[in-house]
């Protein structure tokens, strides 16, 4: 094999994987939104129990439990639907991102199953905090509207 062809096969292949960025942000976006989103629909369907659950089962630390309800409840209806979007992507993975940890530190005992998948979430999270929200986003149609890399989204 012809060693000089290695760095331009390389760069293609970067190239290609580059080229997929916005989608694999949308893609972790729109999944991570998704489990956010039906776990608020789950609480409200049924606010008795979630108010029990809150007062019973999950421990939000500094929070009295009918507060931690609402505001849980709140942030899993508002911050998905933003995150889905893109708009204001960066404070909606960081919004989930508390949303996730205390969701976690609140339960006495997590499965390990249950507890890995908060891991996934919030790896998601963390790279779409760090990256952004990508190139299809709300985030970036308004920066680009409002000139260049200014506003909700650097990236």
């Amino acid at each position: 094999m012809n060693l000089t062809l290695v760095p331009t096969l390389w760069r293609r292949f970067v190239a290609v994987l580059e080229a997929l960025q916005p989608v694999a942000q949308l893609a972790a976006r729109l999944y991570v939104a998704h489990a956010f989103f039906l776990s608020g629909l789950t609480k409200i369907r049924d606010w008795d129990t979630t108010l029990a659950l809150f007062s019973d089962e999950y421990h939000v630390p500094l929070l009295p439990p009918g507060l931690a309800a609402v505001m849980g409840t709140g942030g899993e209806l508002v911050l998905p639907v933003l995150l889905a979007l893109g708009l204001a992507g960066r404070f909606a993975a960081l919004g989930l991102s508390v949303m996730n940890v205390v969701a976690v530190l609140s339960l006495a005992e997590i499965a390990p199953a249950a507890l890995q998948q908060h891991q996934f979430w919030g790896s998601l999270l963390i790279g779409l905090a760090l990256w952004g929200p990508g190139l299809l986003s709300l985030d970036r149609l308004i920066s680009a509207r409002w000139g260049g890399r200014q506003g909700l989204a650097a990236h």
